[in-house]
């Protein structure tokens, strides 16, 4: 587990931000704004998932030159935003942001460090070093995160302590090639199979972590879960053929 704050000596704009975002009206402003404030950012490429709420209104209203918006006509998923996100990356480093801003954009820095001094391929901001469940996280949905993690870990040999992390960050080479299969959230265990499969290096950095609720707008479900448990095998066991 690495967990470097230091800020220092990092590049300016060396950082494409991959934004997947569905009815989050309330917060893609906010969640843009605290992306923009980074001055490793580049980029931020937002692609609003067929939302409903609003949410496209606002983006269509952004006009800043570091902001590029992209639509899906309707919701399609998670992996499925990430897709398109990925065929626009133009900087060197890579990270995927959700909208909801459970994870600080200000973890940047600690989370392409590695990236940019060559100690790492892929990096991943783990919410659970300490495996252990955060105040005001729903415990049914650590236990699933530990099922999970331990799951994929048994089956691509990785020692990882938050698989299914939205906070993925990637040299750009790394996507070249990499061709993602998954709509929905099952995209987390595919792209650790398929980064696996790769031989990159992975490291882990702590994150900071702020939960939400489903009454907030969380949106994975038990379904995911069973979607994940059948990627993992899925992937890991194609790694293998």
């Amino acid at each position: 587990m690495v967990n470097d704050t230091s800020l220092t000596s990092l590049p300016e704009c060396c950082l494409s931000v991959v934004v997947p975002c569905f009815n989050e009206a309330k917060r893609i402003q906010q969640c843009i704004d605290r992306v923009l404030e980074q001055s490793v950012v580049g980029e931020v490429i937002v692609i609003d998932d067929g939302s409903t709420d609003g949410t496209s209104l606002i983006l269509n209203e952004i006009t800043h030159d570091r902001v590029i918006v992209r639509h899906h006509p309707e919701n399609r998923g998670k992996g499925a935003a990430i897709r398109t996100g990925f065929e626009l990356v133009s900087a060197p480093f890579v990270v995927i942001q959700d909208s909801d801003l459970e994870q600080n954009p200000s973890d940047y820095g600690q989370l392409i460090r590695p990236l940019v001094d060559g100690r790492a391929d892929v990096v991943y901001g783990s919410r659970f070093p300490d495996r252990r469940r955060l105040h005001g996280q729903y415990r049914s949905h650590f236990l699933a995160n530990r099922f999970l993690t331990v799951l994929s870990n048994a089956m691509t040999g990785l020692h990882l302590t938050d698989m299914e992390t939205g906070y993925k960050a990637f040299r750009q080479d790394v996507l070249q090639g990499m061709q993602i299969e998954e709509n929905r959230f099952g995209v987390e265990p595919e792209l650790t199979a398929k980064i696996c499969r790769g031989g990159w290096r992975i490291l882990e950095v702590r994150i900071s972590y702020s939960p939400r609720s489903f009454e907030d707008g969380k949106k994975i479900g038990w379904r995911d879960g069973l979607r994940a448990v059948y990627c993992i095998f899925l992937y890991s066991l194609r790694r293998r053929s």
